[in-house]
């Protein structure tokens, strides 16, 4: 067993190789592909090598036998097995970095999987099933299979012999997953573990005491990096009374000097959303908004592409669409906030809970925050986006996601079911063999 975990171990550490060899190459093809820009790019390629090397030396502390109960004259022993096939859906926005993530947990686990990448993400998803064939891994234990969602994913949910699904994407699929998974099939054997992701309505405080330099600059990357497609975005700003027009002020007037453009032109600081639907569902919602909030800017766009300017409300209410529904664009809500009370219970308000954040210089209300704030992961003075694998290890709860979080010490062990031996070590006699 031992020498089988660390067969995979360096299966995972050869592909981070190739990964970091090619490095280049894949940041320009993300660029071409889903329109990163090239310092997003570039962050979803290391962290797909992050969490190849990190899952690659945790399988090695997971996946040991660990003697429990140390009672004489008996030796039980806790372990993990896999669990079989595993269906993973993967999203376009971090098209290498989650996919990866998903395929090298299972596979280091002892599992097999079906890979089934996003249909906007279908070439960088072919690009890590043949690193991953260059890295030694076996032939049959990933299953490249492409295609629509609602065509091959739906088919993977469904079918008998897939034993865990892991998936990343938006609220209603989870949920469909989640749904159709806890129905048996005929056949079936073991019943379905759902490793689900959904998205968030992520909320940052500015306390009254709020460093403004630091909160401007986190907040406006937060919002609009990568056009403010990624699932731990700030899409709300609740800001204490006392500092409100300050700091609308100095956002709005932040907001101006961003380059929108090209994701290949360097001095883009984003660019075109994934695809017309996406454009147009935006662009609804921004219209919608405007009969209920005040919008105090909206920044210019290339006229051809599928482009959304960044745009700001203020004086949101709490309880508007805008301040509830997941946008996946670079539209931000500021909401007004009496006091730190009224702030917190603001950000809770949503029924997601995947990332929030908080500027403050008060101690007491930092802890605050960190207590009562209901996310799964809470940034204190700095931006709420960039988790970095096992010093931030990823993921929420509420409607935000069900599982451990990614690049985190409990993970692996999603992929496998524990088992215990116990041996009676207070043997009699002596049983000689037959032959004797």
């Amino acid at each position: 067993l031992i020498k089988m975990i660390g067969e995979r171990a360096l299966v995972l550490n050869r592909l981070a190789e190739i990964i970091e060899k090619n490095r280049d190459d894949l940041i320009a093809l993300e660029v071409f592909e889903v329109g990163k820009t090239w310092s997003e790019a570039d962050g979803d390629i290391t962290e797909a090598i992050d969490f190849l090397k990190y899952y690659a030396r945790d399988i090695l502390r997971v996946g040991v036998s660990e003697r429990v109960g140390h009672v004489p004259g008996e030796v039980s022993l806790y372990h993990y097995r896999p669990r079989g096939v595993t269906a993973v859906i993967a999203p376009w926005n971090f098209p290498l970095a989650i996919l990866t993530g998903m395929v090298s947990a299972a596979i280091v686990t002892g599992n097999t999987v079906v890979m089934k990448p996003a249909e906007q993400s279908t070439i960088i998803a072919w690009k890590l099933m043949e690193m991953l064939q260059e890295a030694g891994c076996p032939k049959g234990v990933v299953n490249f299979l492409p295609g629509l969602g609602e065509d091959v994913g739906a088919y993977l949910v469904d079918h008998k012999d897939v034993a865990t699904i892991s998936f990343t994407g938006s609220k209603a699929v989870g949920l469909d997953i989640l749904n159709k998974a806890s129905t048996v099939r005929p056949g079936q054997k073991s019943l379905k573990r759902c490793i689900i992701e959904m998205g968030g309505k992520n909320a940052v405080i500015i306390d009254s005491d709020a460093d403004l330099d630091e909160a401007v600059a986190g907040v406006i990357y937060s919002a609009f990096a990568f056009q403010g497609q990624k699932c731990s975005a700030a899409s709300r700003i609740v800001v204490l009374d006392s500092i409100y027009d300050r700091f609308l002020d100095r956002l709005v007037e932040a907001a101006k000097s961003l380059h929108v453009g090209p994701g290949s032109d360097p001095k883009s600081f984003y660019t075109a959303v994934i695809d017309e639907e996406s454009q147009k569902r935006i662009l609804s919602m921004i219209e919608s908004a405007k009969s209920t909030s005040r919008m105090v800017f909206q920044g210019e766009v290339p006229p051809t592409g599928y482009y959304v300017p960044h745009t700001i409300f203020a004086d949101v209410q709490p309880d508007a669409d805008i301040a509830h529904q997941e946008l996946f664009g670079p539209v931000l809500a500021v909401i007004r906030a009496k006091d730190i009370d009224e702030a917190i219970h603001i950000v809770n308000s949503v029924e997601y809970g995947l990332t929030g954040g908080i500027y403050s210089r008060s101690p007491n209300n930092i802890e605050r925050a960190r207590q009562e704030i209901e996310v799964g992961n809470l940034y204190i003075n700095r931006s709420i986006t960039g988790a970095l694998v096992n010093r931030h290890p990823f993921g929420g709860y509420k409607m935000s996601g069900l599982g451990s979080k990614t690049g985190g010490p409990d993970y692996l062990k999603q992929y496998m079911e524990p088992r215990v031996s116990t041996e009676n070590t207070m043997r009699r006699g002596f049983a000689p063999s037959e032959e004797s």
